[in-house]
């Protein structure tokens, strides 16, 4: 009488305005995957896809960075692909960048690449 059949095969997905931190005890290998926006302040060697990545002054990145927002401070080596991509005084990045917004704060190091996406 009171049964309710839910489908439990699948975790719901997360609403798009969620955000995940991943701190900076933390060091990650491998994917990581976000609807939602990620801060990140430990260390990651591999990939990471998200609505929006923050990566905090003692964050270190390696590997590729897909985000419709990518706010740098800290250390990145690998490929960027952004619609916005700002670079903090403090950030070390050493990448290819494809981008459709720049912003570079005077005292950023940058070395690599870097190309406006086609619109």
């Amino acid at each position: 009488m009171f049964n309710k059949t839910t489908d439990q095969t699948a975790p719901p997905r997360a609403p798009s305005n969620t955000k995940s931190v991943i701190a900076s005890d933390l060091k990650i290998t491998g994917e990581i995957s976000s609807i939602g926006d990620v801060e990140m302040l430990g260390d990651i060697d591999g990939n990471i896809t998200a609505r929006s990545l923050s990566i905090g002054s003692e964050g270190r990145m390696n590997g590729t960075i897909t985000a419709e927002t990518v706010d740098v401070r800290g250390k990145v080596d690998g490929q960027i692909s952004a619609g916005s991509f700002t670079l903090r005084a403090a950030a070390k990045v050493a990448a290819d960048v494809t981008y459709r917004n720049l912003v570079i704060e005077s005292g950023a190091q940058i070395e690599g690449r870097f190309a406006k996406h086609k619109t």
